[in-house]
């Protein structure tokens, strides 16, 4: 019989065992492919358009938003109800005009709540940072404001989220002698200005983590004149949150309340570490021992042991403007839960 060559196993021969402290990546997949799926897999929620810019299509809804009612239900007053009865919505002369602000601590999920309300209403979802339209010169920005706004108008319906907007529209009177800054912000009201009369089906939505220091022009009526405080998750949200990002990974004997009451005060990225760090652990674990093991609640515990809420300098900063500065009770909500959770 053939003989195997120099580099081909010998069948006839019994599979060495793994030398303890060696960690075999291919044993340890087969171990757990018929427990979980694949470790890291690609975000199929919003696929990419085949658009000239990068507009998404995202696959969820609001449904799949855990907790933030008041979020939602305010959302669902702005946009959605209107939209789905015309009828009511001309009897009662409820205009379409404007956009929603949102704003609030880092991480809390401003982003997510946007690209859900496109998969709710089956739009595109183009998204526009300071980073999409800032150039080098004179009237490159604000041409490339009309731009996005125009090819949203024309590819309508388009939800429009204005990202990190205190950058794209801050205060003019703090630019410090930029000529080019305030023109991109006059162009951007111009925009917001001409959206609805322009075309009905174009929704923009914007987010700040500094709401204090977009240009008040911003907020007249007609332009983002509605304001939503996206707060960090509640209980049930946070309980979703654990969920979603350990459920493709190898877990056993995991209580997501357990870890929802003990992380008050975390945002969801907060809670996206956490779980990062438990997979590394267990990670780590098993290449030092040679053997695969699950994810476990000491995993999630030692990592939020390390961890801690990332929003307090946040707060901290919320705390000087409602003190200090001037509110014309635009913030009064945010007073009210910083009041109510002795962070004011």
């Amino acid at each position: 019989p053939r003989q195997p060559g120099p580099h081909q196993p010998d069948p006839h021969q019994p599979t060495p065992e793994p030398q303890r402290g060696h960690f075999d990546g291919g044993a340890a997949e087969q171990e757990v492919s018929d427990l979980v799926e694949p470790m890291f897999v690609d975000d199929q929620s919003a696929t990419p358009g085949t658009d000239p810019v990068d507009v998404e299509r995202p696959s969820f809804g609001l449904s799949q938003v855990a907790g933030m009612t008041s979020v939602k239900n305010r959302i669902n007053a702005s946009f959605l109800a209107p939209l789905r009865s015309p009828e009511m919505r001309r009897l009662y002369g409820k205009s379409l005009k404007g956009g929603l602000l949102m704003y609030g601590p880092p991480g809390c999920g401003k982003t997510y709540i946007a690209r859900a309300l496109a998969g709710e209403l089956g739009t595109g979802f183009l998204s526009i940072s300071i980073s999409d339209v800032l150039g080098p010169y004179i009237g490159q920005s604000e041409g490339a404001v009309h731009q996005l706004f125009q090819f949203a108008r024309q590819n309508a319906p388009m939800v429009v989220f204005l990202d990190e907007v205190d950058t794209l529209g801050g205060r003019r009177s703090q630019t410090h002698g930029s000529a080019a800054m305030r023109s991109m912000i006059n162009q951007l009201l111009v925009e917001l200005d001409g959206i609805d009369s322009l075309n009905d089906a174009v929704f923009v939505l914007g987010a700040t983590n500094q709401p204090w220091d977009i240009d008040p022009a911003l907020r007249r009526p007609g332009r983002l004149d509605r304001t939503i405080l996206v707060l960090p998750p509640d209980e049930q949200a946070r309980a979703a949150i654990f969920t979603l990002h350990l459920q493709q990974r190898p877990v056993e004997g995991i209580d997501v309340r357990t870890l929802a009451r003990r992380t008050e005060g975390f945002s969801s990225a907060d809670i996206a570490y956490a779980c990062d760090m438990a997979a590394e652990r267990a990670l780590m674990d098993s290449v030092s021992t040679g053997r695969t093991r699950m994810i476990t609640m000491a995993d999630l515990n030692a990592a939020l042991g390390q961890a801690q809420p990332s929003m307090n300098s946040w707060f901290a900063s919320a705390r000087n403007m409602l003190e200090y500065g001037t509110d014309d009770g635009t913030h009064a909500e945010l007073r009210s839960y910083m009041k109510g959770h002795h962070l004011l």
